[in-house]
């Protein structure tokens, strides 16, 4: 859409010779920038700020959609105090009168062609400076609140150390008949390259977190959960074999990723006879994923 205005920076150029829209033009852009900068500097989630940051670098050179689709819009107030830091210096630029001798850039490029450099930089500074004071002072990063979690469940499972290395051990995490990975219903897990470890053909339809540590991932399947400790272990709890095609169903995960957890506290229910129902294997699967680290790894009930 703004490109249309190359027509008119055309015309102005072939009339007067000189563009008064572009420092217009940058003040918006440059407000932006002062927006999202003061969005990556404040923020204390490493994700937005990683976002941020370079956004607002974009936005400086005049390329501002990242900053403000991607960082200001999303959390409104930047936005509207870039818009004010904008208005403020595209007010001033236009009673300063100067202009730029080309179109086509905006933002700190735009030095190659402006008429007059002091007052294009008080424009920008104006513009960005006004952006980012009001970003800083309204604006809050909003701490997603928590609601108190109820008493972790604890089931009662056989304390039977299922692998073992130098790093620690793994409790099985579910009643039942443990079995050779050799034995697991599947090439994948059979052939050890996810890792090393053993399976379960469960008796009882949950699975408990075989030591303390902490929930990495939960498939968006809902049927494979995945955890390490404070020593570096890394554990995959796979249920059943090709149960990824049945969507979750079935399937009710009672961790989220980031939980901590304590060894024996229910992080998984599942349904035996759905996932039997749907032609699949219900080997509760259990990999060391990073077996290769360790020389000492045993698996097996020990």
């Amino acid at each position: 859409l703004h490109h249309m205005y190359n027509v008119i920076e055309a015309g102005m150029l072939a009339e007067t010779g000189l563009n008064t829209w572009m420092p217009i033009a940058s003040a918006a852009n440059f407000a932006q920038f002062g927006a999202c900068l003061a969005v990556g500097l404040k923020v204390k989630n490493q994700k937005t700020k990683s976002v941020a940051i370079p956004s607002s670098m974009s936005a400086a050179l005049g390329i501002t959609e990242p900053a403000i689709f991607g960082v200001n819009m999303r959390f409104f107030k930047p936005f509207i105090c870039g818009m004010i830091g904008g208005a403020v210096g595209a007010l001033l630029a236009a009673f300063m009168g100067f202009g730029a001798t080309a179109y086509g850039v905006t933002g700190i490029p735009g030095y190659l062609t402006v008429s007059n450099p002091v007052m294009y930089t008080i424009v920008l500074a104006i513009a960005g400076g006004i952006a980012f004071a009001g970003t800083w002072m309204f604006w809050k990063e909003e701490e997603k609140k928590k609601a108190p979690a109820a008493p972790a469940e604890q089931i009662k499972v056989p304390e039977q150390t299922v692998i073992s290395c130098s790093a620690g051990v793994v409790k099985a995490p579910s009643n039942g008949e443990v079995i050779a990975r050799d034995d697991i219903e599947d090439e994948t897990f059979a052939s050890g390259v996810l890792g090393d470890g053993v399976g379960i053909r469960p008796s009882a339809g949950y699975v408990v977190a075989p030591f303390d540590g902490e929930i990495t991932s939960v498939a968006d399947s809902k049927h494979a959960i995945g955890l390490s400790t404070p020593s570096g272990m890394e554990l995959l709890i796979h249920v059943g074999v090709d149960t990824v095609a049945m969507n979750g169903d079935g399937f009710d995960p009672q961790v989220a990723e980031g939980d901590q957890v304590k060894a024996g506290q229910l992080i998984l229910n599942f349904d035996i006879d759905k996932i039997k129902a749907a032609g699949h294997p219900d080997t509760v699967v259990v990999l060391l994923t990073n077996a290769d680290d360790y020389d000492d790894v045993k698996c097996g009930v020990q």
